[in-house]
């Protein structure tokens, strides 16, 4: 729990989600948190100078982006007295940003901060083998064209398959397993069908496609635009003919032929950036700010890196007990949809006496969520999940939920590759 002084969330922005299309996108992890960020700082009544701290979430910059959040901070005019640094704990890499900038706040440490998340996914980079590596430096040592010759002919061909960067990230080096493999496990676990996956991908579709026609999302988005004079103003993942007929026809991915678990029931590989601008009381009254909403408490949990898609019951549950609450005592849930497997899981574990008692340490079950207060205008699996942004667009648009319903309370909960959970709940106040 935050205890200290409130910490509040003031305003906030996101990019379009953009779908890799098998090559390198138009924007690389910076220009993403650039094209959001511009367009919300330009819009309040301080100055980007004024912020004592930037945060940004990010799980694979490309090389020239080291330290991305002080790239970006300069890109953006915070000035070179504004410390800035980056973090990353995968896929929840944009809320440990968030929860990084509540504490400090929290604390006194600071009073203003911009803090989010960005990722490039398409900009993943592919590798060299070592094998490879080594033979480029004996190649380099190697002076004169007799020795040049005789280094080529120890070149295998095999050293030169690439190894996709992509590939190795989302796999865990611990349990040997691909996130799409433990959602498998999970499944099989709580006896998870693959109809039922396929029904809760093509919901989030359809919830998507209510979502975008009804311009619920015009508080959050921000148009950006590439060098080529090209505009992105929608999340472009959104396949609004998807049914249950197309997506039985797709081959599992992770363990086939038997598995369950398709593209089509997996959030898609995506670029995008969210931001949340974070305050104390004392930057509120200085700046005349209008607080949205109030960080209520956070939580970090660690589970079987084979079973880490239920990060999310393990990370809430401690929050709400915490706050006397139970599962449907609180108004929105958004759980990010890694794998529609994944989230099914949680309400599956939350449902299970057995798992309530044996791994939560708990005398009955949470209960069974209403899940027409989860996720209601679709999720990873027909946005995108750019793995150093979701933890912060789940915030922000559970922000923009209890608002557009007048609700109170809102849990922002996510799975994190390697065996991790985290959660955030916010509260609609005024200081």
């Amino acid at each position: 729990m935050h205890s200290g002084r409130n910490v509040y969330l003031v305003d906030g922005s996101r990019t379009p989600f953009l779908k890799a299309a098998g090559q390198p996108g138009k924007f690389k992890a910076a220009d993403l948190a650039v094209a959001a960020g511009q367009p919300l700082i330009a819009r309040q009544p301080f100055s980007a100078t004024d912020f004592d701290e930037i945060i940004l979430g990010c799980v694979a910059p490309t090389a020239d982006e080291a330290n991305i959040g002080r790239i970006v901070s300069l890109r953006l005019g915070c000035g070179e007295s504004t410390p800035a640094w980056t973090v990353a704990r995968n896929c929840a890499s944009g809320m440990q940003a968030l929860d990084s900038a509540a504490t400090n706040i929290a604390l006194g440490r600071s009073d203003l901060a911009l803090a989010g998340g960005t990722e490039s996914m398409s900009h993943t980079p592919v590798l060299f083998s070592t094998e490879f590596v080594t033979w480029l430096g004996s190649w380099a040592k190697a002076k004169t064209i007799p020795n040049k010759l005789k280094t080529l002919t120890t070149l295998k061909p095999s050293s030169l398959v690439p190894i996709i960067g992509l590939l190795r990230g989302l796999t865990d080096p611990i349990c040997g397993l691909s996130m799409g493999q433990t959602t498998e496990k999970i499944a099989y676990n709580f006896g998870i069908t693959r109809e039922a996956m396929d029904a809760f991908a093509v919901r989030s579709h359809k919830r998507l496609a209510a979502a975008a026609d009804e311009q619920r999302f015009a508080g959050e988005l921000e148009t950006i635009y590439d060098n080529d004079g090209n505009s992105y103003h929608a999340d472009d993942g959104l396949r609004r003919d998807s049914a249950m007929e197309k997506l039985a026809k797709l081959s599992p991915v992770f363990d086939k032929p038997t598995g369950l678990v398709t593209a089509g029931n997996s959030a898609q590989i995506t670029d995008g950036c969210a931001w949340l601008i974070l305050a104390s009381e004392v930057a509120v009254n200085q700046y005349g700010l209008m607080p949205r909403a109030q960080i209520t408490d956070s939580q970090w949990a660690g589970v079987d890196p084979t079973q880490m898609g239920l990060g999310p019951v393990h990370a809430s549950t401690p929050i709400l007990q915490r706050h006397s609450l139970r599962l449907n005592d609180v108004d929105y849930w958004e759980i990010n949809e890694a794998f529609a497997g994944q989230v099914l899981g949680c309400l599956a574990a939350w449902n299970s006496e057995q798992y309530c008692k044996n791994q939560l340490g708990l005398d009955s079950t949470m209960g069974e969520l209403n899940q027409e207060r989860l996720n209601l205008d679709g999720g990873g699996v027909s946005m995108g999940h750019p793995v150093g942004a979701s933890g912060t667009r789940i915030v922000l648009h559970a922000l923009h939920v209890l608002e557009r319903n007048q609700w109170q309370q809102a849990m922002a909960t996510l799975c994190i590759g390697g065996g991790q959970g985290g959660a955030m709940l916010i509260q609609r106040s005024t200081p």
